[in-house]
C-alpha cells in the first residue's frame, strides 16, 4: 500500500488559495514562486509543478516528501533557463567552482544522449548517480520499460525540492518503478532495497552522468558499493530459498506434529523484559569467555546456538534456550549422545529438519520443551486455526534467531559472546564444538584440527574479503558472514535495545558497543535480577488433543491436490494445443476461451496453487525471468504469442512436477503423524487414503 500523505501537503492541496510556502507578493501585485511570476485574480496561486510532483513523491516515499516539504522558501538550487529554455541548475564545488548539473544550452537533449551511452543491456535494474532537475531521469524511464526499476541516489534534499519545483515528474513519480535514495545507513538501504531483490539480481547498471564525478562522487561510490553489497546478500538468500524450497517444504511438513502440539510463540513473550541476555555463538573468541558463563547464569538469560551447547554442558553451563534453523540432517548430531538438561528450551524454525527437531527431543526425553516459530506453508497446510502463532521474525542464520528471540522475551541489553563474522586467529570455530567432533574420524598426523580448519577457510579464497576488526586492523571474512555482518548491523541499527559485543575478537559490528566480557558482567550483569523461570515450567509443552484434527485437515489438503493436478494437465494439453494453430485464429480463440475457464477453475484452487508454487521455487523465477525476455526482445503480435506459450508451457511442466513433489510431502507428513499418534498414546494407525496416483 502506497504510504498516505503528510499533513502538510494535504492542507496545501485543500487550500489551494492559501498556500503554505513558496508564495511571496512582489511590489506589482504578483505573486513570485521561484523565479517565476503568476498573476494574481483575486489573491494567490502555487506552483503546480510542484505541487504534482508532491503527490507522487508523498505516496512514493512519504517520508522523504516530509522532510522535502519541511525545508524553507529558499534553500534550492541555483535553477537558471538553458538557452533552449529548458531549467539548467548550478552548484558550487568543495574546491569553489561552479558546476552545473546540466548543459547549459539543451539539458534534454544532453540527458537524451546520455541515455543513450548506457550499456544496460537487460538489466532490470539502473542505478541513476545524482537527481540533478530530474532531465536525466526523465530520458531514462522513458527509453527503459515499465519493468526496469530506477534507483537514483541523491544525499542533497535542496536539489531534490528544486528538481520537482522546475520539472514535471509525475509520470515517473507515479509509475512505482523510482526510488529515490538519501542515505547509505544500512537500516534505511535495506528497507528501500528489500521488494526489490528480484530485480536488482536479474541485472544492475549504474548510470554516472559527468557532474556526478565530482559533486557528491564519495555519497554515489559509497551508495553503489552498498547496493552491490545488498545484491550480494539478495543473491545469496534468494539462491538458498530456490535450492532449498522443496526439502524447506518437506522440512516444515514432517515437523507439523510437533508444530501443532508444542506452546506458540506467545506463551514466552516478554516473559523476561528487562533481563540481561547472552547470546553464544561458536566462534573462536568464544574460548576467551565460555568459562565465565557459568557465573552469570543465573541473572542473564542464555541463549546458545546449537553448535555450542555441548561444550557449555560439559562445563557445568545450562543455556535457557538453544536456537535451530538448519535445513540439513547432519546437524541433528548437535544434540545425539548429550544428556540435555529439561529445563532447555529448543526455539526452532520448523524449517529445521525434523531430524534436529527429533534428536533434541529424544535427548531430552518425554518432557522436552520445543517451540516452533509461525510459518506460512504451515499455515497452508494446517489452516490458520491450527498453525496460528505469534509470528516472531526468523533468522537467516542461528544466532540471527537467537537475536531476534531475545528481543522477543523483552530482553536488554543483548551481549554477544563468540560472534566473531571473521577469521581471527585464522580459525572458523571456538575448540571443543560439535563441528570438530564431527571431524573427529578424518583426524591423523597428517590431518589435525588446525589443518581442516585452514581448509574450511581457504576454500573459500574466491570470496575473501577484508573487513575492520574489533581494534581496527583489518581481518579476513568470507562473502556468506559479511553477509550475515550486514544484516546484524541492520539490526542493531532499528534496535531499541542496548547492543553489547563482548566477543573480544572477530568483526567490528556497526550500532553495537564494544566492551570486555569482564566489564559486562561487572556493568551490566552483576545486580541484575536472578532468573524467573516459573513460567517455562509451568506450560504444557506437549498438547496431544491436536494431533488428530491436524492430520484431517492435512489428508483434506491430498485430496484438493488432486484436483488441482487435474486442471495442470488439462490447461497443458490445451496450451499445446494452442501452439499447433498459431496459423488458425477462429481455432486459437476457442482454445482461448477454454483457458479463460481453467484459469477461472484455477483461482477456486488459490491455497493448493500457493502450495506447488512453494516446492517449485525456481518455477517462479524462471516465470519472471521469461516475462522480462518477452518484454525485452519486443517481437512482433505472432512471435510474441509463441514466446508466452512457450513460457506458460514450460511454467504448467514446473507446476507439475511441484504436483508430483507435494504429493510425495503430504504422504510422508501423514505417515508422521500417524507414527507420533501411535508413540504417544493417542490411537492406533490410521491406513494411508490412497489418492489415485503414484
Amino acid at each position: 500500500m502506497p504510504p498516505s500523505i503528510g499533513p502538510a501537503f494535504a492542507i496545501a492541496c485543500l487550500l489551494p488559495t492559501e498556500p503554505r510556502r513558496h508564495l511571496t507578493k512582489n511590489g506589482r501585485g504578483h505573486v513570485q514562486f521561484g523565479r517565476y511570476n503568476a498573476v494574481m485574480p483575486g489573491t494567490a496561486t502555487i506552483n503546480s509543478t510542484f505541487v504534482e510532483n508532491m503527490r507522487g513523491l508523498y505516496r512514493l516515499h512519504a517520508r522523504l516528501a516530509w522532510e522535502v516539504d519541511q525545508l524553507a522558501e529558499d534553500v534550492g538550487l541555483d535553477v537558471q533557463p538553458s538557452r533552449r529554455g529548458g531549467p539548467t541548475a548550478a552548484v558550487r564545488t568543495n574546491d569553489g567552482r561552479t558546476l552545473f548539473l546540466h548543459s547549459r544550452y539543451d539539458p534534454e537533449r544532453e540527458a537524451v544522449e546520455f541515455c543513450e551511452s548506457i550499456d544496460a543491456g537487460d538489466a532490470a535494474c539502473i542505478v541513476l548517480c545524482g537527481m540533478g532537475l530530474g532531465h536525466h531521469l526523465q530520458a531514462i524511464c522513458r527509453k527503459y520499460g515499465r519493468d526496469t526499476v530506477i534507483l537514483v541516489s541523491e544525499p542533497d534534499l535542496p536539489t531534490i525540492k528544486s528538481a520537482l519545483e522546475h520539472v514535471n515528474l509525475t509520470d515517473e513519480l507515479n509509475s512505482g518503478r523510482v526510488r529515490i535514495l538519501t542515505s547509505v545507513e544500512k537500516d534505511y538501504l535495506h528497507e528501500q532495497l528489500t521488494g526489490i531483490s528480484t530485480q536488482l539480481m536479474f541485472g544492475t547498471c549504474f548510470a554516472v552522468p559527468a557532474s556526478s564525478r565530482e559533486h557528491n562522487a564519495d555519497f554515489h561510490k559509497r551508495c553503489r558499493d552498498a547496493i552491490v553489497d545488498y545484491a550480494s546478500f539478495a543473491k545469496m538468500s534468494l539462491t538458498t530459498l530456490v535450492r532449498n524450497a522443496e526439502i524447506t517444504c518437506r522440512n516444515i511438513a514432517n515437523n507439523l506434529p510437533t508444530y501443532v502440539a508444542t506452546p506458540p510463540t506467545q506463551k514466552i513473550r516478554g516473559q523476561f523484559a528487562g533481563s540481561p541476555a547472552v547470546l553464544v555463538a561458536a566462534g573462536p573468541s568464544l574460548q576467551k569467555n565460555i568459562d565465565q558463563l557459568e557465573s552469570i547464569q543465573d541473572r542473564a538469560v542464555i541463549i546458545a546456538a546449537q553448535t555450542t551447547l555441548q561444550p557449555l554442558l560439559e562445563r557445568g553451563i545450562t543455556p535457557h534456550f538453544v536456537t535451530s534453523l538448519d535445513y540439513s540432517d547432519l546437524s541433528a548430531q548437535f544434540f545425539e549422545g548429550l544428556r540435555i538438561p529439561e529445563s532447555v528450551v529448543l526455539v526452532a524454525e520448523p524449517k529445521a529438519s525434523w531430524k534436529v527437531i527429533d534428536a533434541f527431543r529424544n535427548a531430552v526425553g518425554a518432557k522436552a520443551r520445543t517451540i516452533l516459530l509461525d510459518n506460512v506453508f504451515a499455515h497452508r497446510c494446517l489452516g490458520d486455526a491450527l498453525a496460528s502463532k505469534a509470528p516472531m521474525e526468523p533468522g537467516a542464520t542461528v544466532m540471527h534467531l537467537a537475536f531476534y528471540l531475545a528481543q522477543w522475551l523483552g530482553c536488554d541489553p543483548i551481549i554477544f559472546v563468540g560472534q566473531d563474522l571473521g577469521f581471527g586467529g585464522h580459525v572458523y570455530y571456538a575448540p571443543g564444538v560439535a563441528m570438530h567432533a564431527a571431524w573427529r574420524p578424518e583426524l591423523s598426523r597428517f590431518c589435525t584440527l588446525e589443518t581442516k580448519e585452514w581448509e574450511r577457510i581457504i576454500r573459500q579464497r574466491n570470496i575473501l574479503r577484508q573487513v575492520p576488526g574489533i581494534d581496527g586492523a583489518p581481518i579476513y571474512t568470507d562473502e556468506q558472514m559479511y553477509t550475515y555482518l550486514q544484516q546484524f548491523e541492520r539490526d542493531f541499527a532499528r534496535a531499541p535495545q542496548r547492543i553489547v559485543d563482548a566477543t573480544e575478537g572477530g568483526a567490528r559490528k556497526q550500532c553495537a558497543e564494544l566492551m570486555t566480557f569482564a566489564a559486562v558482567a561487572r556493568e551490566c550483569i552483576a545486580d541484575a535480577a536472578p532468573i524467573n523461570v516459573s513460567l517455562l515450567s509451568a506450560l504444557d509443552w506437549y498438547d496431544t488433543d491436536r494431533l488428530c484434527p491436524a492430520l484431517e485437515t492435512l489428508r483434506s489438503r491430498l485430496e484438493t491436490l488432486d484436483a488441482f493436478e487435474s486442471l495442470c494437465i488439462e490447461t497443458h494439453e490445451t496450451l499445446n494445443a494452442m501452439r499447433k494453430v498459431l496459423d488458425d485464429p477462429p481455432a486459437f480463440n476457442r482454445l482461448i476461451v477454454r483457458v479463460d475457464e481453467l484459469r477461472t477453475l484455477v483461482q477456486h484452487h488459490e491455497l493448493m496453487f500457493r502450495m506447488v508454487r512453494d516446492v517449485s521455487q525456481l518455477a517462479e523465477l524462471q516465470k519472471l525471468a521469461a516475462d522480462r525476455q518477452v518484454s525485452f526482445d519486443a517481437p512482433d503480435d505472432q512471435k510474441r504469442a509463441r514466446h508466452q506459450l512457450r513460457r506458460d508451457a514450460a511454467f504448467i511442466d514446473a507446476m507439475l512436477e511441484g504436483c508430483t513433489r507435494l504429493r510425495r510431502i503430504f504422504t510422508e507428513a501423514i505417515r508422521r503423524f500417524e507414527e507420533t499418534r501411535v508413540a504417544e498414546g493417542v490411537g492406533e494407525p490410521l491406513a494411508a487414503k490412497a489418492s489415485g496416483r503414484d
